[in-house]
């Protein structure tokens, strides 16, 4: 039965595999055998089978299963049966009565050729199940290097995503979303959020009842988008889809986008804003010659009376002037601001431009009985300054303390100068200002007063930004708010943070 496998190896190796074993079984034909002849030799180890093996060995590979059990049989069939006729037929031992002999002879041949075909679809089936076994595993391989792609496609997103399955539980999730999710938990890894609810991620964003009905609105195929959530001072955009089975159009799950559009609101807002500063400048620069034309005349008659009034009221009249050239500066600042002019700069002292509008404080400190102490740095050095726009910041930014204090309030004005900066500090007693408003300040038209324009402080900021200067607010409720100015006083470029 050692020819089975000799004849199974030369059939599927073809000469590579089957020269060399067809040389070994003869060798061991050679060992194991006492009395060999030519004869023996080519009968007993199907040597005369050999070129006809080689010869089909290429059409065998090709062969059906059916096919390579028939092809094995027949070859077989003749070789077993020529080794054992010649047994039979030997020159001084024929006995053709001995039926045992022959039952015996059959025996062996069909156990042969049975063996033969056992050894074909053993061999084909495991060759089947390693084909198979091949076949699942670079199935694999390409669904493992589709789904890596699909997940760097996702992290690529500019949007946070996370796909769900038909329990809500997350199956996959990018970069955006688990960035989103660090927010609360900073130490969350993804291992931690695949499989789990994902109403444990999202409870800082929207209500679980909110996500649970958009979820269960996409298992049932609906798709729900461009909604806006606000939580606290968050605004989020979001967006479910149902994923379904393209073939059968089965629901797998749902994809949830969640996106934090806050800045983006910010920023509309913003431009919203900006645009309407903008209409407002260009309604201002209309209509500035028809304000402009009463104020000439007031100013006319008022120089006209100071002329036939008494000198003790010289004071009142030089302070209404100068009001009334302050409302053209003022207008002359808000085109300044609407249209981004660039005010002329020139070497003047901080100081000299405090003392010249402490006469107007006083007065308006003492209208509302409230007090003024100036606390300035004889240090402070000469800086390139537009007064007019100082004037004006100096001045939105004390009348807005005074406003924010009640009788006896004190309105402090100081400057201090280091290395790079020189520093004005404008600090009341008043009322403060509530955190959550501190950011708005200087927002246009936003206002805390019933009669505000919602622009005084967004002129400030300009003028500081005008002088490559920073401006920051400290503020407690109940104890007072303090303006700081920094005006840099040295070459080196300074970074405007504003």
């Amino acid at each position: 039965m050692g020819i089975v496998p000799l004849f199974v190896g030369i059939l599927y190796g073809g000469y590579k595999s089957g020269v060399p074993l067809a040389i070994l079984y003869i060798i061991c034909y050679f060992i194991f055998t006492d009395h060999y002849s030519v004869y023996s030799l080519v009968v007993h180890t199907g040597l005369w089978m050999y070129p006809v093996l080689f010869w089909t060995s290429s059409f065998f590979l090709k062969a059906s299963l059916k096919g390579k059990i028939i092809q094995i049989v027949i070859s077989l069939l003749p070789v077993i049966l020529l080794v054992h006729v010649t047994h039979l037929f030997q020159w001084n031992n024929l006995h053709f009565s001995n039926v045992t002999t022959i039952l015996m002879v059959t025996f062996y041949l069909i156990i042969s050729l049975v063996w033969g075909a056992i050894v074909i679809y053993l061999i084909e089936f495991s060759l089947e199940r390693l084909l198979l076994k091949e076949q699942i595993m670079g199935m694999s391989e390409k669904y493992l290097r589709e789904e890596e792609k699909l997940q760097q496609v996702m992290d690529m997103t500019p949007l946070c995503m996370v796909s769900l399955d038909r329990n809500g539980r997350v199956t996959s999730i990018n970069e955006m979303m688990m960035n989103l999710f660090k927010i609360k938990m900073p130490n969350l890894s993804k291992l931690e959020v695949i499989g789990q609810d994902v109403t444990l991620f999202t409870y800082d964003m929207m209500e679980k009842e909110h996500i649970e009905y958009r979820v269960s609105q996409a298992l049932q195929g609906i798709i729900m988008d461009h909604e806006l959530t606000q939580n606290e001072s968050k605004i989020y955009y979001t967006n479910t889809s149902p994923l379904t089975n393209s073939y059968t159009g089965e629901i797998l799950g749902a994809v949830l986008v969640i996106q934090d559009i806050t800045e983006t609101e910010r920023l509309r807002s913003e431009l919203g804003n900006m645009e309407r500063l903008s209409l407002v400048g260009q309604m201002a620069a209309s209509i500035t010659h028809e304000i402009r034309n009463p104020m000439a005349v007031v100013r006319g008659f008022l120089q006209l009376m100071h002329e036939k009034s008494p000198s003790t009221l010289d004071h009142y009249y030089r302070i209404v002037m100068e009001e009334l050239d302050r409302a053209n500066g003022i207008i002359d600042d808000f085109l300044s601001l609407a249209q981004n002019r660039v005010a002329e700069k020139t070497d003047c002292h901080l100081h000299k431009i405090i003392y010249d509008l402490s006469p107007l404080l006083w007065a308006d400190a003492n209208l509302r009985g409230q007090s003024i102490e100036l606390e300035l740095d004889e240090n402070v050095p000469e800086l390139r300054l537009n007064s007019k726009e100082i004037k004006q910041l100096i001045l939105n930014i004390a009348r807005n303390g005074m406003e924010s204090m009640h009788v006896k309030g004190q309105l402090t004005i100081r400057t201090t100068v280091d290395d790079n900066y020189v520093e004005l500090i404008i600090s009341d007693t008043g009322v403060g200002i509530p955190k959550s408003k501190i950011d708005e300040l200087f927002v246009p038209f936003f206002t805390t007063k019933d009669q505000g324009t919602g622009l005084g402080l967004v002129l400030c900021r300009s003028i500081v930004e005008h002088h490559k200067g920073i401006i920051t607010v400290h503020s407690e409720e109940g104890i007072g708010t303090s303006f700081v100015v920094k005006f840099p006083h040295n070459n080196t470029n300074t970074l405007n943070l504003l």
